[in-house]
């Protein structure tokens, strides 16, 4: 695989961003489309409404967080085979809303594309 990065919407796109993906389930505020300069907004793959509500992204909830997104991507095999391809020919950006890098869906995202 190439390069798998993360970013947040928010920041300017790059010409290393390769292709941009949003991994968010809701459109990001403030952001234009034309501005996110996206390849494709992958709503399937963000976390399901409900999973995404109850974590609200509190630290402490994380680890569980972490789990349950897992549990729902086994159902999403056919879009994480998309982005893994992409990822072999070029670089993937994971694009997110959140204002924490570390506890995010992206992050768990990356993990499960290079681990399974």
């Amino acid at each position: 695989m190439k390069d798998i990065k993360l970013k947040r919407i928010y920041d300017e796109p790059s010409d290393g961003d390769g292709y941009r993906v949003l991994v968010d389930r809701l459109w990001p505020r403030g952001v234009s489309k034309e501005d996110a300069k996206l390849d494709e907004w992958d709503k399937e793959i963000a976390p399901s409404s409900e999973l995404r509500k109850w974590f609200d992204h509190k630290e402490e909830r994380f680890n569980e967080f972490s789990k349950r997104y897992r549990e729902e991507l086994k159902d999403k095999e056919n879009d994480l085979d998309k982005l893994r391809g992409i990822a072999k020919s070029k670089t993937l950006t994971l694009l997110y809303a959140a204002k924490d890098p570390g506890i995010n869906q992206a992050v768990v995202l990356k993990e499960v594309l290079f681990n399974q």
